[in-house]
Parts: C-alpha cells; structure tokens; sequence
C-alpha cells in the first residue's frame, strides 16, 4: 500500500490491467478513417469547474488523436461548465443544443440527464454514466436504444474495499464518516453498499451530505464535530472537483480520508482505490467515432467497465 500526495505513490486499483488502458481498438498510432465532413463540432457539458474538467477533456482529445483525429483540423470542440452548481446545466445544455453539435460529450451522469432532456437527436456519450436505466438514459444495458451511450466506472465492491482500507489505515476504527453528495446519482449505489458493509461489522455510519461548492467546508466539520475515526470519500463529480479544498480541510482537522478516485491523492488525499477515469474519458473517443461514422448510439451495447 503506498500512500502520499505524489502521482507516482499512488497505489493502483484492483481492477484488472484492462481496465487502464486503451483497448486495441483506440491504439495509438492506428490511423482511423476519418469522416469527409470538415470540422465535426463535438461539444463537452461538464457540472465541473473548468480547471478539472480540462484535464478529462485533454484525456478525450488524446483519445481521439490515437483514433486518428487532429483536433482543429478533423474536429472543433465547445465546452460549457456549471462550476459546481448542477442547477445551471440544464440552461447550459440548451444553450449547448442550440449549437448543433454532431455529438454531445456528458462529462458525467449529471450533465446527461438534462442534455438527454434537451434533446433526443444529438447523440449523447458519457464517460462517467449511473442509473441510467432508471434514469431513463437508456432502455436497457444490452439494448440501449435513443440516443445515449457511453461508461458506467462504478464496480460493486470497490466502496467496500475502501471501507476495509480504511480500517487498515486506522486500526479500530467504529465510527466510519462519509461525505457523500446525494444528487449524483453515482452516490447512492456506493452509500448504498457502504451502509451494508458496515451494519455488517457493526460500525457506526456517520453521513455529512453536500451538493454545491458552498456546502463542503460544513459538512467536513459535522463529521469532524460528530466525532468520526475515518471518513470516505464518495467517487462523484462535485466532490472530485473540489478534491484540493477537501484534502486541505482534512489536514487541517486531521481527519484520516479513503478516497475513490487517484486525483483525490494528486490534490493532497492521503489515498485512493478505485477506476482510472483517464481510461474512461479516453474510451470515450471510442463512441464518438463510431457516430461519426454513422454507427447510432443506441445500435450498440452500452458499456461498464471489466471487473
């Protein structure tokens, strides 16, 4: 197990090597054929800040650039960003519609769900889908239908090993704290099976819940306050946007943190286990070639990822 705030000391998944990196499909190098029409207009609808959201961004276009697209040449990007606040995306995502993209990239489940709303013409992919069955994304995991693809990154199982970490990083540990945020709908399946583990050890779970950019430094103090032995760190888009102000807030309450995501430790976490949402925003380029190449979004299977 190595711990620390420096990239190289992140410890990887457990997820199989397959999961880190391109499929043989996406090589670099592997010249694709690419679209005649000039300039593809791709647009990328992100509840992120900027500043975060551009660093999945560069993954997407290193994507596409392996498939064999020169950005600026074979395709023009837009991108839109809520900084935070969920409640802007649906006025983003029609403003985003008005532009009439040839694809709309959904950073996450977030900006899916009112880019969906907006449209049912544009095709739609996500790299950091959930729920989208009952989110009514799609119809069904074999047979997707409309016009939304992409990646499920939530593996069962994973909240549960990070809840063992947890108990490893401190020994005896009773009272588990989880700073969740509830709106994603990539939170509740994790809080869901967090809840379970623990009733099953008979641990004490102790949530602290926020949604915006102005609700973490509270919610980090109630579980501080409560007291909590240990928190986890739900794998969402809000609290991956603000991973610096959490790390710092933890430090400073000296409070022992186990997060989803390996961004978390480059912020200044203590450690991560989880996906490598790198792979993810790159194999989206996958999706967005095939319609460009006129392949449907919802002619092919909807994809997680292997476990």
């Amino acid at each position: 197990m190595r711990l620390g705030s420096d990239d190289s000391l992140y410890w990887k998944t457990g997820i199989p090597r397959c999961a880190c990196r391109l499929s043989s499909d996406v090589a670099v190098g592997v010249r694709a054929e690419v679209p005649t029409k000039k300039h593809a207009l791709i647009a990328w609808l992100s509840g992120s800040v900027s500043k975060v959201a551009g660093l999945y961004i560069d993954n997407f276009v290193d994507g596409m650039r392996g498939l064999g697209y020169i950005d600026g040449q074979d395709f023009d990007m837009v991108s839109r960003f809520a900084e935070g606040f969920a409640d802007r995306l649906p006025a983003l995502a029609e403003e985003i519609v008005g532009l009439r993209p040839d694809v709309i990239v959904a950073g996450a489940v977030n900006a899916a769900v009112p880019a969906h709303t907006a449209t049912s013409v544009i095709p739609i992919v996500c790299p950091a889908l959930a729920d989208a069955v009952h989110l009514g994304l799609i119809a069904s995991e074999a047979r997707p239908g409309g016009n939304v693809t992409g990646i499920e990154p939530y593996v069962a199982g994973l909240p549960a090993k990070q809840l063992e970490f947890a108990r490893e990083i401190v020994p005896g540990a009773i009272r588990i704290g989880l700073l969740t945020n509830l709106q994603d709908q990539k939170a509740r399946p994790q809080r869901q099976e967090l809840v379970s583990a623990a009733k099953a050890l008979e641990l004490t779970i102790v949530e602290a819940d926020a949604n915006n950019p102005n609700e973490i430094k509270g919610a980090v103090e109630a579980l501080t306050n409560s007291p909590v032995d240990v928190v986890i760190v739900l794998q969402t888009g809000l609290l991956l946007t603000l991973g610096r102000q959490i790390a710092e807030l933890a430090t400073a309450k000296r409070l022992p943190t186990v997060y989803g995501y390996r961004e978390h430790v480059v912020a200044g976490g203590l450690i991560s286990y989880g996906v490598d949402l790198r792979w993810c925003y790159r194999r989206g380029a996958y999706f967005v070639d095939k319609i460009l190449h006129g392949t449907p979004p919802g002619t092919y299977r909807w994809n997680s990822l292997p476990r």
